[in-house]
């Protein structure tokens, strides 16, 4: 039988949670504490474990290897995109299969997936990396407005700026 543990930091993934469950594997759930009273669906889950948070490094992977001590985990899986990077820290700490941290970064870190993507001759828009500022001169010297400003970290759409003069970068 298979154990999964699946971590969140929002409250999502219960689809998922209950088809571990039809399939007959034991679902471990991690969340933060304060996700505790949310509609988890608790029938689809053999064990329910909290945290302050799921951000701090050190203490989830101790945490989770305490777990490990009693429990045979086969696999972590993130139920949200801000868990992906955790979740392939805790596989690579435990050596278990799938996505390791550094595979991970290409699906949160939004430069490590456009240089990876343009790299494998997959066509992006023009960019440049927001690191230097004589290449960011350039590149909006070269490039038309509007610029579209990302963070590299997070996820969907949040912390985007669309930007129509180069101003608006250097207040």
């Amino acid at each position: 039988m298979t154990t999964i543990l699946a971590m969140s930091s929002y409250f999502k993934g219960g689809r998922f949670l209950e088809e571990c469950k039809r399939l007959g594997c034991t679902t471990l759930l991690l969340v933060k504490e304060s996700l505790r009273d949310e509609a988890w669906p608790r029938h689809a889950v053999d064990e329910f474990l909290m945290m302050p948070s799921l951000f701090q490094r050190q203490d989830v992977i101790h945490g989770v290897s305490y777990l490990a001590r009693e429990r045979q985990i086969d696999q972590v899986i993130a139920l949200d995109d801000f868990d992906v990077e955790m979740a392939a820290e805790l596989r690579d700490h435990m050596r278990l299969p799938g996505l390791g941290a550094s595979q991970a970064r290409y699906f949160r870190d939004k430069l490590a997936m456009r240089t990876q993507a343009q790299a494998h001759g997959i066509a992006v828009p023009a960019f440049v990396p927001v690191l230097n500022y004589d290449r960011l001169r350039t590149f909006m010297a070269q490039v038309p407005a509007p610029w579209v400003l990302k963070p590299r970290s997070e996820a969907s759409a949040m912390g985007i700026k669309k930007l129509h003069h180069a101003d608006e970068l250097w207040p």
